[in-house]
């Protein structure tokens, strides 16, 4: 699986492919019927298939001091890509100059130019060029002139609603892990890189691996039964606490998964935190004593839900 910048020619032997286009954050059951159109086309017609997406979010750009809100991280997203039968990656780099291209000018500039693109793929609701000038009738009508042709794949429906990023979004802010899964077609997962902590949790029995939330959406606080990934392929299972930790200070926000019946050191691998059921609130407790019982509490409880 190739990564390539969408802002260069791309090598000759990609030319001539189909590309998935849009976003495409989180990945979920709309944006997989997009790239799988793609790539039933690029297999049917022999060419190479590609997703093409944006980084950062277009909102960041144009609304920086939005909360976090991203689904997927680029390495989550070349992963998935690769895993749905995509051989590469576009990535264009949102910023001023690509915001000011008109429509017209990323066709011909970006999509014909550097890509060199046979076919493309939106959803029905895809936009692109200054102030959104661009549609799917745009790529339709302005993509044999540009050597390609368009097709557009309608909503998905999923429990009688449009599956979109905005629902996925909504479930994981209320802790409704089982409506995110079912969008995302996966648990919803958080990677980074473990950092160094207080170790308080070595102290009472309870090691925790800490990871940074980054750009990541903020799901409910609270704790979770999850499962770990490992960079050799690994799958641990644990309970974490998402949140501030109220109970200690002062307040940091982190992810802090403790892995069941793993004593290995953590500090400075990449992981990957699958947030599989949410279990409770954070509390904040009157002494260690009614913290470590509530914590004993928590893990059978995920140990219970991790094993069916």
């Amino acid at each position: 699986m190739q990564r390539l910048d969408g802002g260069a020619s791309i090598p000759s032997h990609l030319a001539d492919g189909i590309v998935a286009l849009g976003n495409f954050d989180g990945f979920h059951l709309g944006h997989q019927a997009v790239v799988a159109r793609a790539i039933a086309w690029a297999k049917a017609e022999g060419r190479p298939a590609l997703v093409a997406t944006f980084d950062p979010h277009p909102v960041r750009h144009f609304r920086p001091d939005t909360p976090a809100f991203r689904l997927t991280t680029l390495d989550q997203r070349e992963r998935l890509f690769a895993d749905a039968g995509a051989d590469a990656m576009v990535v264009f780099h949102f910023d001023g100059d690509l915001a000011a291209l008109t429509a017209e000018q990323f066709v011909a500039d970006r999509l014909e130019r550097n890509l060199r693109i046979g076919g493309v793929v939106t959803g029905e609701d895809f936009t692109f060029g200054h102030a959104k000038s661009g549609t799917v009738h745009t790529l339709a009508a302005r993509g044999p002139v540009h050597g390609f042709r368009a097709e557009t794949v309608g909503a998905v429906a999923l429990d009688g609603e449009t599956v979109s990023s905005t629902r996925i979004r909504e479930a994981l802010r209320a802790g409704d892990m089982a409506t995110a899964t079912r969008l995302l077609t996966r648990p919803f997962a958080i990677e980074g890189v473990v950092q160094h902590g207080d170790e308080l949790g070595r102290t009472i029995g309870y090691p925790t691996a800490n990871l940074d939330m980054g750009n990541y959406l903020r799901p409910a606080y609270g704790i979770y039964a999850v499962t770990g990934r490992l960079e050799d392929g690994r799958v641990l299972k644990g309970a974490a606490n998402l949140g501030i930790r109220p109970s200690f200070d002062p307040p940091k926000e982190l992810l802090e998964p403790h892995f069941f019946d793993f004593a290995e050191d953590l500090y400075g691998r990449r992981i990957e935190v699958s947030l599989i059921d949410y279990l409770r609130p954070e509390a904040k407790f009157d002494g260690l004593d009614p913290l470590i019982a509530q914590m004993d509490a928590d893990c059978a409880r995920a140990r219970a839900i991790l094993a069916r």
